[in-house]
């Protein structure tokens, strides 16, 4: 039987040459002279400036870099969900959670090897080497995968969705007018061959017109194909925007959570306590966010290969704990991350007002900077619970010809929730600076109240929480949603 061509495979093949593209430029600018600003004037401090046949190289290849990023992401985590997903077995649900587990984990682990040994080679190896490695290992990656091409399983292309969903929106605007079908005429949608919906769900009724066959004549061909797929659409075009539709309240939970997740004052905090470890070893004030990384892969592993397996024999179900209550407690986390944040901050404000350092913005308090370590391992958790739970939500309940749809979503959350964590920083810093006041996050955090942005984002994470509960309510799961439609009788598949 020959193997059809993915939409997702090409997508990645010719992504994986986009992105290498843009690493190897980004090295040339590392290693060609003429692609760098002049040295700077150490005696005068003055440097100058990159002109544009200098800067266009370098912006071109962010922008290769990001496209290659928004497109590999989404298709590599589906892609190789594909791999795995066996109906057949009956641990397909242990299987897959298995891969988005290690999947999320090998991310975390490459992030912590980029934040160490990479950041490393490039202190003290200068950057021509330490653009250039990170540019071998994507030539190596995209050849790897290019190679292994005649080994993957590859599901059959399929129309464009996006395409679809409009052809759905603008089928159900022409037909507006039209009276709905009785409840047992359910030959009067139209749907294709392969598929064993007969009506569509009762969700988002008025988009249901959209497959209403009024004249059999005019609007299918011989085939039984939509002779204007403008006017006509079938059942599974409509379910899956209706799918679209239904996720998108528990997609916007996971904004609040990425902006607990992306704020970046922690280093600015260990900047200023004491980072010893022991009498003659100091972290680094950068590494401290990476106890978060250590708790997301220590938290995947334990829960993997052992909790998983405990939690299944008490819940009955093989993944241990559904995708859901996962979500659910990865909130709880950040909500107490904000907490302990808070008290920590006020703890080491109130230690600079003791010292009488709070208008020195170098000055390094005496206490242990270890008390920012158990805020940091609860967003760990956090982000390892409800990324992990989020990416699986949303495999899980689109229909296969949508899964990547599902990644990309939590691709755009994280971009999303980034524009919006900056936005809330420029408010506050406006509002709270008003009238000649020191800002909550003013550049001395000394002289600042950053526990008061924490407090707030906490408060943000605790009506994230109720809403959360809210959606859940108004959620159903992809097997029941499947019941409220008709589906055809065994005799007939």
């Amino acid at each position: 039987m020959g193997i059809e061509i993915s939409v997702r495979f090409l997508v990645e093949k010719s992504i994986y040459c986009l992105f290498v593209q843009g690493m190897i430029l980004l090295w040339l600018t590392a290693v060609v002279p003429q692609l760098q600003p002049l040295s700077c004037d150490q005696l005068k401090h003055k440097c100058s400036a990159p002109n544009g046949a200098q800067i266009i190289p370098l912006l071109s290849s962010f922008l290769l870099m990001s496209v290659g990023a928004g497109c590999i992401r989404p298709c590599s985590v589906v892609f190789g969900a594909d791999q795995f997903d066996n109906k057949q077995n009956p641990n397909n649900e242990r299987v897959l959670e298995t891969y988005f587990n290690w999947y999320y984990a090998s991310t975390a682990i490459s992030t912590l090897l980029a934040m160490t040994v990479i950041v490393y080679i490039q202190d003290h190896l200068g950057w021509s080497v330490g653009f250039g490695i990170p540019a071998i290992l994507m030539v190596f990656s995209a050849l790897m995968f290019i190679i292994g091409s005649s080994l993957y399983i590859k599901a059959k292309p399929s129309e464009s969705l996006f395409t679809g969903f409009f052809q759905v929106l603008v089928a159900a605007f022409r037909k507006r007018e039209i009276q709905y079908p009785l409840d047992e005429e359910y030959k009067c949608y139209h749907r294709t061959r392969q598929s064993k919906l007969l009506s569509p769900t009762e969700e988002f009724r008025c988009l249901n017109k959209a497959c209403v066959v009024q004249d059999p004549d005019t609007e299918l061909t011989s085939d039984g194909l939509a002779s204007n797929p403008w006017r006509l659409c079938s059942v599974e075009q409509l379910e899956s925007l209706k799918a679209l539709l239904k996720v998108i309240p528990m997609w916007s939970t996971g904004l609040v959570l990425i902006v607990t997740i992306d704020q970046g004052f922690l280093t600015l905090q260990a900047n200023s306590m004491d980072r010893h470890l022991f009498s003659n070893f100091e972290i680094p004030a950068g590494s401290f966010s990476l106890f978060m990384i250590i708790t997301l892969t220590i938290w995947v592993a334990f829960y993997d290969r052992v909790l998983a397996l405990l939690l299944a024999r008490y819940t009955g179900n093989p993944q241990g704990l559904s995708p859901i209550v996962r979500m659910g407690m990865g909130l709880v986390m950040s909500f107490i991350a904000m907490v302990l944040a808070g008290v920590v901050e006020s703890i080491r404000l109130k230690k600079a007002v003791e010292d009488g350092v709070e208008d020195d913005p170098d000055a390094v308090l005496d206490m242990s900077a270890m008390w920012l370590v158990p805020q940091t391992v609860c967003i760990g958790l956090a982000e390892a619970l409800f990324a992990i739970g989020q990416i699986q939500f949303f495999y899980m309940l689109f229909p296969k010809s949508m899964s990547s749809v599902g990644v990309a979503m939590f691709t755009l959350e994280m971009a999303l929730a980034s524009l919006i964590g900056s936005l809330l920083v420029n408010i506050i810093n406006s509002i709270t600076s008003h009238g000649g006041k020191a800002s909550w996050l003013a550049n001395n955090l000394n002289e600042g109240h950053l526990d008061y942005y924490y407090w707030l984002l906490g408060f943000l994470n605790l009506i994230n929480l109720f809403y959360f509960l809210f959606c859940c309510r108004f959620y159903k799961s992809h097997h029941n949603s499947n019941m409220l439609s008709k589906k055809v009788p065994e005799k007939e598949s």
